[in-house]
């Protein structure tokens, strides 16, 4: 039997099957949200007539909730319980989500992005809670693999979340291009205000619906009953050891950089297919929306493919091999015109599947109770998020590029950033090909 095979041990065991599907319920639960505001980006500078550089400060605000809120939230695991910091996340998830209310009414982009923020501040107690906790719902050899599967129902969420920013977001806005906004906006400000706040309302209806979604599962886990995990009652916070244990293990270390990474990629990836399907094809946002939820579909299959391969194959390698692909599909973004360009955009997805939760196990393998603390460094690096985006509106909002005598867009130009990333992403996993990631053993 291959070395790195789990076949003889459970994934799951009996004991631990409801709560692991009462933890796996708030995968979707943060995977709807991350999805149903990638569009958010669009819609915004159509609507507020701003930049891709101001438009993707929302991807500031979302991510940067998770990045600030990361320490906090594993300190107050660490103070109380896993659950206790579930029902916090829930609680700030759902507060984040009614924020949108009064943001319309004010009609304020910086509204909307206080909003982001306090939802996301949410997100990262769920985070933070609910990835550690699933790791220790068994044996310590199927911890990457256990994870990988509850990660596997994260993109459904995401999929019911690009559904409805596309069929009762985007489809729902005014269809005035920005051009038409600009000259309302000289000749008719009324009017122009008017359309603003038909299109702000639209983009309020699902966040309200989501916050009453989201109070509904709080109510479930504050009345549901929760197994503790190892070392759940030692409530002894010693930070200093802590960190000087996560900080002398390069394995863990180069996880949360690797994260950082590959989390900007993901965002960018999703989040300008809209720009690369509008500026270089001509599309409608709806209709750019439709080819990111394939790519999505091709995500979740590719998640479930990737998983069962674990069972077999070392993780640092298929992170390598997955990267590298990722790394020759953003190539044929870049340099491919066309509705092949796009494909191949599309294509990342399906590498790009098993690189979170995969990091992830890899990182935390090993840190018993420090994985409180850990699983914050990890959930920090979603700050990449919040960082690369914005950096990629702006190469969108320059010039052409021109190479020799080859022109390149800036839309397809900025799609070297998600690249970058790919290339350390492959690295991280060719250092860990040699070392057995189920040892606890530093790297």
């Amino acid at each position: 039997m291959n070395k790195y095979s789990t076949k003889s041990t459970p994934v799951i065991t009996k004991p631990f099957l409801i709560p692991f599907i009462l933890v796996g319920l708030l995968f979707p639960l943060w995977g709807f949200a991350n999805d149903i505001t990638n569009p958010m980006v669009a819609a915004f500078k159509n609507i507020l007539l701003i930049s891709n550089f101001e438009s993707a400060l929302v991807q500031f605000a979302f991510y940067g909730g998770y990045c600030l809120m990361a320490i906090p939230a594993a300190i107050f695991i660490k103070k109380f319980n896993y659950k206790k910091s579930i029902l916090m996340g829930l609680a700030l998830y759902a507060i984040g989500c009614l924020l949108f209310i009064p943001s319309g009414k004010m009609m304020v982009f910086e509204a909307f992005l206080f909003s982001y923020f306090v939802m996301t501040c949410g997100l990262s107690f769920l985070e933070t809670s609910a990835n550690p906790y699933i790791l220790s719902m068994g044996d310590e050899i199927t911890a990457t693999q256990r994870l990988n599967l509850a990660q596997a129902f994260n993109p459904l969420g995401s999929l019911m979340g690009m559904f409805v920013a596309k069929e009762f977001i985007l489809a729902q806005l005014n269809h005035t291009s920005e051009s038409e906004r600009l000259e309302l906006a000289r000749n008719d400000p009324n009017l122009f205000t008017q359309i603003q706040q038909n299109d702000l309302n639209v983009i309020i209806g699902p966040y309200l619906i989501l916050g009453i979604i989201v109070a509904m599962v709080f109510v479930i886990f504050a009345i549901a009953k929760m197994p503790s995990s190892k070392n759940e009652h030692d409530n002894k916070l010693d930070l200093g050891s802590t960190l000087n244990r996560l900080f002398s293990n390069k394995r863990y270390l180069k996880g949360v950089v690797t994260q950082t990474f590959y989390v900007g990629a993901q965002i960018m990836c999703w989040t300008f297919i809209i720009q690369y399907g509008t500026n270089e094809l001509g599309m409608t946002k709806e209709d750019a929306q439709s080819y990111n939820i394939i790519a999505m579909i091709i995500f979740v299959s590719s998640r479930f493919i990737c998983t069962y391969l674990l069972r077999y194959i070392n993780p640092g390698a298929l992170l390598m091999i997955l990267a590298i692909g990722g790394s020759i599909f953003i190539l044929g973004a870049i340099f491919i015109t066309g509705m092949t360009g796009l494909y191949s955009l599309i294509a990342v997805s399906a590498c790009m599947s098993l690189m979170f939760p995969t990091i992830y196990g890899i990182a935390l393998n090993g840190l018993r109770d420090d994985a409180k603390i850990g699983s914050a460094g990890l959930i920090l690096a979603i700050g990449g998020g919040s960082l690369m985006p914005p950096l990629q509106g702006a190469i969108i909002d320059m010039p052409s590029f021109t190479i020799a005598d080859f022109m390149l867009s800036s839309t397809r130009a900025s799609f070297f950033l998600p690249f970058i990333c790919f290339l350390v992403i492959g690295f991280y996993g060719w250092n860990m090909i040699k070392a057995n990631p189920y040892s606890i053993k530093e790297i």
